[in-house]
């Protein structure tokens, strides 16, 4: 058999593909050890902490590879490129603007990773290429540009994915699989999430201490959670009401005289249209991440969890258990991803991700996150957000028609 018609989906042992006392096979003799060939050339718009991230697992995953780069930061486009350069031999391009990177006959998508309020501009620029798009959440920072960006991919001639990717961490691969394809739980009559974590990292500019920039630490962070909730529930959101503030992080830090106004933890409830019910808690002034589902249904409960103890330096625990009594099977099972897929960003979520996106560009059927869910999910916080300025819990037709958002209405 020739080698370079090997199945390009074939399990890699990549222990021994990068072993140092398997470096000598020669290329000729590569079978187990052969990488895939890249198929398509990608563009990364925005080089910092996601967009490095994004580099790294396309140059993993090896179905696409990274032709260039551009950023507006001098410092982040020479970090990612050093950083590029320690795992790859691929020379990248560095575009003198953002016209040049979206629109280079080389590329075949573009992947826009820059900080969450220039998301609507940068894609009014790069929707002009025709090209795939790769759209980092949340979409926008606030629902008009959320909308227009959900109108624009409708009558887009290719098509936009949105970075949701928590929807491929184990975990809730596994229990979207017992609760909805499996139905092993039942009709789903309530949702609990949970995450706990440390505060927001540093970025540029540290865009994420401020609303206006980052859109609000609900669309910000937890549309990943939004989404989660709203796949499960299968159903519209009726009614919201949330309780947060500002507590413990940054509430002393400034920037050219403008105070953080970031939230740090907050908690939601969420009445959807089918009767099921779902609550949401977040804190972000712990030292440790953990993330807890919880979701019964009228024949059993299903629980995941994943543990990541970042200061003991152990990797990322995720688990999922299913308890229905009498009625069948109890099982608990680990389902942490493989270590070099797990260590290359967000658990290994971004890679499943990759493959979807690089699926999509080959025309298959994927269940990667649209534009419309995207929507929803920042429908989902932003209400969240008015309900704890305002104190009262938000109806969601009044929301949609005061937001000119009416037309999403079962939709």
């Amino acid at each position: 058999m020739n080698n370079s018609k090997a199945n390009k989906n074939k399990p890699r042992l990549r222990f021994f593909e990068d072993a140092e006392g398997q470096q000598h096979i020669a290329e000729a003799d590569q079978y187990l050890y052969q990488r895939p060939a890249a198929s398509h050339n990608l563009v990364v718009i925005g080089t910092g902490t996601i967009g490095q991230e994004h580099m790294r697992v396309a140059t993993l995953l090896g179905r696409a590879q990274i032709h260039g780069i551009y950023d507006t930061q001098q410092q982040s486009m020479d970090i990612a490129e050093a950083n590029f350069a320690r795992y790859s031999d691929k020379p990248l391009l560095r575009y003198r603007d953002l016209e040049s990177a979206c629109n280079d006959s080389a590329v075949d998508a573009l992947f826009i990773c820059t900080p969450n309020y220039t998301h609507f501009e940068i894609l009014q620029t790069a929707i002009k290429s025709g090209k795939p798009i790769f759209l980092e959440k949340p979409m926008a920072t606030d629902l008009q540009d959320a909308a227009a960006t959900e109108a624009m991919a409708r009558a887009y001639s290719s098509f936009i994915q949105i970075g949701l990717q928590y929807r491929y961490k184990a975990q809730y691969v596994e229990a979207f699989h017992e609760a909805l394809s499996r139905t092993s739980l039942g009709k789903i009559k309530t949702i609990s999430l949970s995450e706990y974590r440390p505060p927001f990292l540093d970025k540029v500019e540290q865009w994420n201490k401020f609303n206006a920039k980052s859109g609000g630490t609900l669309v910000e962070k937890c549309c990943h959670y939004f989404d989660l909730i709203n796949l499960l529930a299968q159903s519209q959101p009726v009614k919201i009401y949330a309780s947060g503030g500002q507590a413990v992080n940054f509430v002393d830090f400034e920037r050219d005289g403008e105070k953080s106004d970031i939230d740090d933890h907050a908690f939601v409830v969420i009445d959807y249209a089918n009767g099921t019910r779902a609550n949401f808690t977040l804190n972000m002034f712990c030292h440790d991440f953990s993330e807890e589902l919880v979701v019964t249904g009228d024949r059993g409960r299903l629980t995941t969890k994943e543990v990541f103890n970042f200061h003991q330096q152990q990797g990322s625990v995720a688990s999922v258990a299913i308890e229905v009594g009498e009625l069948g099977p109890s099982k608990t099972m680990d389902v942490t991803y493989p270590a070099l897929i797990e260590q290359s960003g967000h658990h290994g979520a971004t890679y499943f991700e990759h493959i979807a996106f690089v699926d999509q560009l080959e025309a298959k059927s994927v269940s990667a996150a649209t534009p419309l869910q995207g929507l929803w999910s920042m429908i989902v916080a932003s209400a969240a957000q008015a309900s704890m300025a305002s104190g009262g819990a938000v109806d969601i037709n009044q929301f949609m028609a005061a937001n000119g958002l009416a037309d999403y209405l079962n939709n």
